[in-house]
């Protein structure tokens, strides 16, 4: 028998004040945010406190910091109440043409600037009233991917930066090197000894982020010379006009950053193994009908002449 007490033991009122309270950390501005006196919501604290047998806030002078186990709540207490949100916000049937739905998808600035504008669409499209929030994602995200993905509805990411979990492919790309136009490097003129002895602006250089073509440098031998780091595939070409750095970039988004700086695209000088993007999301979410509408738009939207 399980010694986990029942929920029905559990107040899961206590669960909203204490989503407030941590994030708030103040139990004045709390109330206000839930619309409770004051006393009310001193009461709940006392008994979170009691419960987790913990202060969970801390006064520090004219604040209240967060001990480090409600450092730890204040993430599990988002995902468990967007949980119970959709718990209760699903329905036998659903029709997307009159929902008002939200679906909250992460991705890089590279999916961000890419799929995720033609999926915004044709979501627009076929359910206006559907609302579609596109999240930055950040190392933090990808290193606790599964847990994240309770409470979201999707990851853009390309193969081999997560698990294996449940996915649907979209599209592939390849990769490019961008330089500054005024470099004195010509087009199409890439070797290996150019990128070994120029300097580099990369996006990501840790054991958990990395790109695949900047990996694959390494494994030919070509040790990069990093003079910067930008963890913004968008923010390149700025990183890169008027200087002699070079920087890889997939090809599709190239089309679209050169306008923000004076760069120039370059073909790289070995055969880079090409990227599958795809749509990721956590197994709770694969018999919800919402859900499955969402990935068979995203295949039709990436699909669609327009992103091509």
């Amino acid at each position: 028998m399980s010694d986990e007490p029942p929920l029905s033991r559990l107040d899961l009122n206590l669960l909203v004040a204490l989503d407030a309270l941590l994030t708030e950390r103040n139990v004045t501005r709390a109330a206000a945010r839930l619309r409770l006196s004051q006393p009310a919501l001193s009461s709940a604290l006392a008994r979170l406190r009691t419960h987790f047998d913990d202060p969970l806030l801390v006064r520090r002078g004219n604040q209240y910091d967060l001990t480090p186990l409600a450092v730890r709540l204040a993430e599990l207490s988002v995902s468990a109440l967007e949980g119970a949100r959709r718990v209760f916000d699903s329905r036998a049937s659903w029709e997307a043409s009159s929902s008002s739905r939200e679906f909250v998808v992460y991705g890089s600035d590279y999916a961000l600037a890419t799929a995720a504008p033609a999926i915004s669409r044709a979501a627009k499209a076929e359910a206006p009233g559907v609302r579609l929030r596109f999240v930055l994602s950040s190392v933090a995200f990808i290193e606790d991917v599964a847990q994240r993905l309770v409470s979201a509805d999707g990851l853009l990411m390309p193969h081999g930066v997560v698990a294996p979990m449940p996915h649907v492919d979209l599209f592939s790309d390849d990769w490019v090197v961008l330089a500054a136009a005024d470099s004195p490097l010509p087009e199409g003129a890439l070797t290996m000894q150019t990128l070994a002895e120029r300097p580099w602006a990369f996006t990501y250089q840790s054991r958990q982020a990395f790109t695949s073509a900047g990996r694959q440098l390494e494994q030919l031998g070509v040790d990069p010379v990093v003079e910067t780091v930008v963890e913004s595939f968008v923010n390149l070409p700025m990183f890169i006009e008027h200087t002699d750095r070079l920087a890889l970039v997939q090809r599709r988004l190239a089309r679209r950053v050169c306008r923000l700086g004076d760069v120039r695209v370059h073909e790289l000088p070995f055969a880079a193994t090409p990227i599958l993007n795809a749509l990721w999301w956590h197994p709770v979410h694969d018999a919800d009908p919402e859900h499955r509408w969402l990935r068979q738009l995203a295949v039709a939207a990436v699909g669609d002449q327009r992103f091509r």
